[in-house]
C-alpha cells in the first residue's frame, strides 16, 4: 500500500499550543506535585562551602514543602488536594507569614527524643519566615491523648501536671534558644517568631456548656466514632472513657483558639496524630471557614520498631537530669547505617549535599564511624548547648579511651552522670599510702589475701590504667588528678570516684 506522507517537521522555534508542563526548579525536569521530580537526583558532587550555600538558597526558592518532603521531615499532608493547590504558593518566600503551631502534653517532666521532630518541623518553619507556637497541654495532659493506646492513662494531679509543663516550657525555651545562638546567621534573613503557650490558659474558663453548645456542636460523633484508635478501644475489655473520647474536640479547639487569636493556619504534628488534626481541622472549617492544614511527621522507633517514648519504656530524654548530654551523644553514636544517612535529614540543619558528602566518606572509610558522629554531635549543641557537647566528647574519651586529660576537665556532674552507678567516697591523703590502702578504704576489695590478689590479678586500675602492685605508693598528677580526683575501677563494671581532701 502506498505510505502516506509525513507531515511537515515542526521547527524547534515555533511555538508550542499546548502549555508547558510545571518543571524541577533543580533540575529542569518533569516535576511532582510538591515542585519536585519523582525520579532521584544523581548523586551529587563533593560539596564545597559555596555550593551548599547555593544549593541552601535554591531550596528555600523551591519552598518549605517541597524541601521537607525531600528530607522526609513531612510525611502526610491534609487535607492532600487543598494542601496541593494552596500551601506550596501560601508557603513560598516573599509572602506573609503564616503560622503553625504543635502541642505538647506534659505527661511527663522532660520532653525526649521522640518530640524532636515535631519541634524540628517548627524549627524549619522559623527558619524559612514564618512564626510558630509551641503549646504545652496543661489541660489536655488532664485527659489524656488515647491515640495508639491500648488502655487509658492514669490520671495526673493537677499540680504534677502544672510542674510538668513548667518543665516542658523549659525545655522548649531551651531549644529554641540554642537554635537561634548555635544555628542559625543573622544575615541570613527573617527568622520567625517563637511563642510558648499552654492551653489551660483558655481551655481552663472556657465554661462546659458554652464548650458544648459551641464546638461540640458542630463535631461530628460518626466521624469521632470512626476513628481506627477509637474503634480498637471501643472493642476492648476495658472501653474507652468519655473523657478519653471528649480528646481530640479539646485538641481540636486548641487549632480554633489558635486560629482565631493568632491567626494560625497549619497544625504539626506526629503521624500518630492524624486523627485529632481532622478534628481540628473540620471544627475551624466549619466555624470559621477558612482554609487550614496539618502536617505530620514520622514517629521514631527502636530497633524492635516500638515507638520511643515514656510509654514503652525506653524514652532517651532531652533534661540532663534524666538522660545526660554523653548518654544522648551514645544514643546517635549507635545508630545502625541503615538509618544514619534518614537520621541526618531528620534531626540536623546540613544541607543534602553535604550528608550526601559524609555518606560518601563513609562508604570508604566506615571504621571512623563519620556520621554517626556528625549527627550525636549536631543533635547534642541543639538540646544541650555548645558545653553539653564538649561535656559528651570529654565523658567519651574519659570512657573509651582511658584520656586522663579528659578526666582532669571533669567536673562532679560529669562524673556522676558517667558513673551513675559508681560509688563516691571522700579521703584524706596519708603519708606513704598504697594502692592497696587505698582499695581497703575505698572498700572496694575484700579483706585478706583475696583482696590483695585481686590487684596482683590485674583486676584494678586508676584513672584507666591497670596497678599489678598493691604496694605502689600514690602518687600526684598520676593516680591523683589535678582536680583532686581518682577513678578507681575494680572488675569491669565497679567503678569508684574518689575525692581526696586538703591536698
Amino acid at each position: 500500500p502506498a505510505q502516506r506522507p509525513r507531515p511537515p517537521r515542526r521547527s524547534r522555534r515555533a511555538p508550542r499550543a499546548m502549555a508547558a508542563p510545571a518543571l524541577c526548579r533543580r533540575c529542569g525536569r518533569a516535576a511532582g506535585p510538591w515542585g519536585l521530580h519523582r525520579a532521584p537526583l544523581p548523586p551529587p558532587p563533593p560539596p564545597r562551602r559555596r555550593a551548599h550555600e547555593q544549593a541552601r538558597r535554591a531550596r528555600g526558592a523551591a519552598g518549605l514543602l517541597a524541601a521537607q518532603c525531600e528530607r522526609g521531615l513531612f510525611q502526610e499532608v491534609f487535607p492532600a488536594q487543598s494542601a496541593e493547590e494552596q500551601l506550596p504558593a501560601l508557603l513560598q518566600p516573599g509572602r506573609p507569614p503564616l503560622a503553625a503551631y504543635c502541642g505538647f502534653d506534659p505527661t511527663a517532666d522532660s520532653l525526649h527524643v521522640g518530640h524532636l521532630l515535631p519541634v524540628m518541623a517548627l524549627l524549619h518553619f522559623q527558619r524559612a519566615g514564618h512564626d510558630v507556637i509551641a503549646v504545652v497541654g496543661g489541660a489536655t495532659a488532664r485527659l489524656g491523648d488515647p491515640s495508639g493506646r491500648e488502655r487509658a492513662r492514669e490520671p495526673l494531679p493537677a499540680g504534677r501536671v502544672r510542674a510538668h509543663a513548667r518543665a516542658l516550657r523549659a525545655g522548649l525555651e531551651r531549644l529554641f534558644g540554642n537554635h537561634r545562638e548555635l544555628f542559625w546567621e543573622p544575615g541570613a534573613g527573617r527568622l520567625g517568631r517563637a511563642a510558648l503557650l499552654d492551653n489551660a490558659r483558655w481551655l481552663g474558663r472556657e465554661p462546659l456548656l458554652r464548650f458544648l453548645g459551641g464546638a461540640g456542636g458542630r463535631l461530628r460523633m460518626g466521624t469521632l466514632l470512626s476513628r481506627q484508635s477509637c474503634q480498637a478501644r471501643l472493642r476492648s475489655a476495658e472501653g474507652m472513657s468519655l473523657a478519653e473520647f471528649l480528646y481530640p474536640a479539646l485538641q481540636a479547639y486548641d487549632f480554633l483558639h489558635l486560629h482565631q487569636h493568632h491567626g494560625c493556619r497549619i497544625q504539626l504534628g506526629g503521624h500518630d496524630q492524624m486523627g485529632n488534626i481532622m478534628s481540628g481541622y473540620e471544627l475551624v472549617t466549619k466555624m470559621t471557614g477558612a482554609d487550614v492544614f496539618g502536617i505530620t511527621v514520622p514517629l521514631i522507633t527502636s530497633t524492635t520498631g516500638d515507638k520511643l517514648g515514656k510509654t514503652a519504656g525506653n524514652a532517651v530524654w532531652l533534661n540532663r537530669d534524666k538522660t545526660s548530654p554523653f548518654e544522648l551523644y551514645q544514643f546517635f553514636v549507635r545508630q545502625q547505617d541503615n538509618v544514619v544517612e534518614k537520621y541526618l535529614k531528620l534531626f540536623t540543619f546540613l544541607p543534602l549535599e553535604e550528608i550526601a558528602h559524609i555518606m560518601e566518606m563513609h562508604a570508604k572509610e566506615p571504621e571512623k564511624w563519620g556520621p554517626q558522629k556528625r549527627l550525636a554531635a549536631e543533635v547534642t549543641k541543639l538540646v544541650h548547648g555548645r558545653e553539653g557537647l564538649e561535656s559528651a566528647k570529654r565523658c567519651t574519651k574519659a570512657l573509651y579511651y582511658s584520656s586522663v586529660e579528659a578526666l582532669e576537665e571533669m567536673s562532679d556532674q560529669e562524673l556522676q552522670e558517667l558513673f551513675k552507678q559508681a560509688t563516691s567516697a571522700e579521703l584524706m591523703l596519708e603519708p606513704g599510702m598504697t594502692v592497696l590502702d587505698l582499695c581497703r578504704k575505698a572498700n572496694a576489695i575484700p579483706d585478706g589475701p583475696s583482696g590483695y590478689r585481686k590487684i596482683t590479678d590485674g583486676g584494678v586500675s586508676i584513672n584507666g590504667n591497670r596497678v599489678t602492685n598493691p604496694e605502689t605508693v600514690l602518687i600526684l598528677g598520676q593516680h591523683i588528678l589535678k582536680n583532686g580526683v581518682s577513678l578507681l575501677r575494680v572488675g569491669k563494671k565497679n567503678y569508684y570516684i574518689i575525692k581526696w581532701l586538703q591536698l
